[in-house]
């Protein structure tokens, strides 16, 4: 079967012919007629014949036989194209030739001898249709395998992602038990820092915190209020840069110099001039805003001092609302301290507001925050004391564009026995 073909059906006979005698298995062979079929297509189509020709080599670095199949086209135009080819093949000199490399099985090879190397006859002669029904058994083979193979891998991949899903899920709810038991204990440690509620004759009080991240409420707002000697109530509202872990440690630092000052008698405009005087030395980068009060709860009379921190809100019983300004700079700021100390006076029925900026600047004008704190304010202040900083807070919260730490701190005096019974 060296020969010359002239047409596509006798050269695809003769290649599977010699492939099968020559014990290729039914997928090469299958992929060898396909490859000799694409590249001798062209050529058919214009009329020009090809030569097939077979042969057996002995590779020299592993000592076993290759057969090699090389088809040439004496009239192509070109060098004959062997690229994405079924089987793998090579050009062969001259460029009008492809050459394929078929390693054989040791005891494969030509059965019978012939001339020009080529087998003569199959021991076991088979019609062409036997001969492809054998090459679509392999390639269905293959494709039953390979499906196979699919829905063995799909199901291992399925068990897989359903551990992996399972993993996920435990490991979720882990780090949601270990956000929560985290949360918690900064809770407590955020409560053990701020102190309990006072019970002050003459006056009611009522405090909020909320922290900017939930899962970490640790912040540096933070609040102090204790009783003077003299009985007058120190209120501290404090707001340190930063949050976490590190503001609280500032924040704290700040309540604790400004309640030793206080408690040894410094007036209280100097406070936080004092405060950063002995603070900046310890820790260069802290800087805070702070707001001091002091009530007498006979009197009612109000003295305030401010460092860098929104003012306080007062409400009165009968009269407008009114933020009581009082220019100052915190502590860390340039030239730190209350520029001068604000004094008024608390009647029955008035509430106070002393609060952080994570209240009103939730948008970014605090001027608008501002006024929205006033009409909170007075639409919830008829409610107990207890629940006033909270309500105030939820409505005021409504809109957050950043969140923020908020602090909020209501004092009222409580209306006379005789004027409640007249209301």
């Amino acid at each position: 079967m060296n020969g010359t073909f002239y047409t596509l059906p006798a050269l695809c006979a003769a290649v599977r012919s010699t492939a099968q005698r020559y014990g290729l298995p039914p997928e090469v062979r299958s992929r060898l007629v396909l490859s000799v079929a694409d590249v001798a297509e062209a050529e058919f189509a214009v009329g020009h014949p090809v030569s097939f020709a077979v042969d057996v080599e002995t590779d020299s670095d592993r000592g076993t036989p290759i057969m090699t199949a090389t088809l040439k086209a004496p009239q192509a135009l070109g060098p004959l194209s062997c690229v994405d080819l079924p089987l793998s093949a090579a050009p062969a000199p001259p460029t009008s030739a492809v050459t394929w490399h078929i390693p054989l099985a040791g005891e494969n090879g030509p059965r019978t001898g012939g001339a020009g190397g080529f087998p003569q006859r199959s021991l076991v002669p088979r019609g062409r249709a036997g001969t492809v029904d054998e090459e679509l058994r392999a390639a269905l083979a293959v494709t039953d395998a390979l499906r196979a193979e699919h829905r063995r891998l799909k199901h291992e991949l399925a068990e897989t992602n359903g551990g992996v899903l399972a993993l996920y899920v435990q490991l979720e709810e882990r780090d949601e038990q270990l956000r929560k038991a985290h949360g918690s204990m900064l809770q407590e440690l955020e409560d053990a820092l701020r102190p309990a509620l006072l019970e002050v004759a003459g006056l009611e009080l009522a405090v909020h915190y909320a922290p900017a991240d939930p899962h970490a409420p640790t912040g540096g707002d933070l609040y102090d209020w204790f009783r003077l000697p003299d009985g007058t109530l120190h209120i501290t509202i404090v707001d340190a840069l930063g949050h976490g872990v590190g503001s609280t440690r500032s924040a704290l630092d700040v309540t604790h110099a400004v309640r030793t000052l206080a408690l040894e008698g410094h007036p209280l405009q100097s406070i936080l001039g004092r405060a950063h005087e002995l603070l900046t030395p310890l820790a260069p980068g802290l800087m805070a805003t702070a707001l001091l009060a002091r009530i007498n709860p006979t009197s009612g009379v109000l003295q305030l001092a401010n460092g860098s921190h929104p003012p306080a809100l007062l409400l009165p019983a009968d009269g407008q609302a009114r933020y009581l300004q009082v220019p100052g700079r915190g502590v860390g700021f340039p030239l730190p301290g209350s520029e001068r100390l604000l004094q008024t006076r608390l009647d029955p029925g008035d509430l106070l507001i002393l609060y952080t900026d994570g209240l009103t600047e939730s948008r970014r004008n605090p001027c608008e925050g501002e006024e929205r704190l006033i009409e909170a304010a007075r639409r919830h202040a008829g409610k107990p004391l207890s629940d006033i900083p909270s309500a105030i807070a939820a409505e005021m919260h409504t809109i957050v564009l950043h969140p923020d730490d908020t602090l909020a701190l209501a004092i009222r005096v409580p209306q006379e026995p005789e004027l409640r019974q007249g209301l």
